[in-house]
């Protein structure tokens, strides 16, 4: 399910080992998903113009700590509940290599966490990889990925694309740069912007979760839109206010962003529904184990 990402800035950050793995249980109760069930579940948009820095080139630090969410145990929760949400599935080290066009306007959608041909950070992705890598099977798709930036179109991305980036995700060091991509464009800012804001664990993840699905833009539609539109109706808690009810209110108003888009799969707010603001409602702020959610009918768990 894609949002709507907004251009960004790209800045050098640290690759934070997902380590510690808890033993996880997944229930698929499946009561219906549209149609749709097993399909890659994305984020969000941009109309970008111009290659950004070079994410793999250098590294420095992005949070500041490795505690919170950071935390190599709690970034693997964050995995797997950010998969349930994008691909309906706990198994976020199985989505390497997916690839395909949910019909939601970004173009092919692929890998760990939904890069997306028409929102940017698949081309810096593969720019990035290229120039280390440079003999990789997506080098060749690099024109036609700068032609389709920020649309929908195939136009010399087909017929061999999809199999190119399954091939390349068959090696570590592709798998190795989306997770450095991701950690770079979303994590590593979200959680940072969540502990300057004085939130908790589960504060870092309803940050990282919109900083993926809404992209890091500051209009209305984006992350910062949304939460300075939380701190129009509450305090965070660095500020003063109360946590819960400032994470409420970012709920809220992501969740009124969602409302807005133009498909029923975008619309979809179980993510929040019945996921993040069940955790809020029980008072766990720091994403305590065991955990139990919904996300399109399903429901998930993860005990120990």
């Amino acid at each position: 399910m894609c949002g709507r990402r907004t251009l960004f800035t790209v800045k050098p950050a640290t690759r934070l080992l997902l380590i510690g793995a808890p033993v996880v249980v997944v229930v698929a109760v499946i009561f219906g998903r549209g149609g749709d069930s097993g399909a890659l579940a994305d984020h969000p948009p941009a109309l970008p113009g111009r290659s950004a820095p070079d994410p793999l080139a250098s590294v420095s630090p992005g949070a500041d700590r490795p505690d919170g969410l950071a935390a190599p145990g709690k970034k693997e929760i964050a995995a797997r509940l950010l998969a349930s949400a994008e691909s309906s599935t706990l198994d976020w080290r199985g989505q390497y290599g997916a690839i395909e066009d949910l019909g939601d306007g970004n173009g092919y959608t692929a890998g760990v966490i939904g890069f997306c041909s028409g929102t940017h950070d698949m081309l810096q992705l593969v720019e990035a990889y290229t120039r280390t890598h440079p003999d990789n099977p997506l080098a060749r798709y690099l024109p036609a990925l700068r032609e389709v930036d920020g649309g929908d179109s195939h136009q010399g991305l087909d017929p061999g694309f999809t199999a190119a980036w399954a091939k390349a995700a068959r090696s570590a060091s592709f798998r190795e740069a989306q997770d450095t991509i991701r950690d770079t464009l979303y994590f590593d800012p979200a959680v940072k912007r969540a502990k300057q804001d004085g939130l908790g664990t589960l504060g870092q993840f309803i940050y990282y979760d919109a900083m993926v699905l809404h992209g890091p833009g500051h209009d209305d539609e984006g992350f910062y839109g949304i939460r300075e539109a939380a701190m129009k109706q509450a305090r965070t808690k660095a500020g003063g206010g109360d946590e819960k009810t400032y994470l409420n209110a970012f709920l809220d108003a992501g969740r009124s962003v969602m409302k807005r888009m133009p498909t029923a799969a975008q619309r979809d707010s179980s993510r929040i529904d019945t996921a993040q603001r069940v955790f809020l409602d029980e008072g766990n702020l720091d994403l305590s184990l065991p955990l139990k959610w919904r996300v399109y009918g399903e429901t998930f768990r993860i005990t120990h």
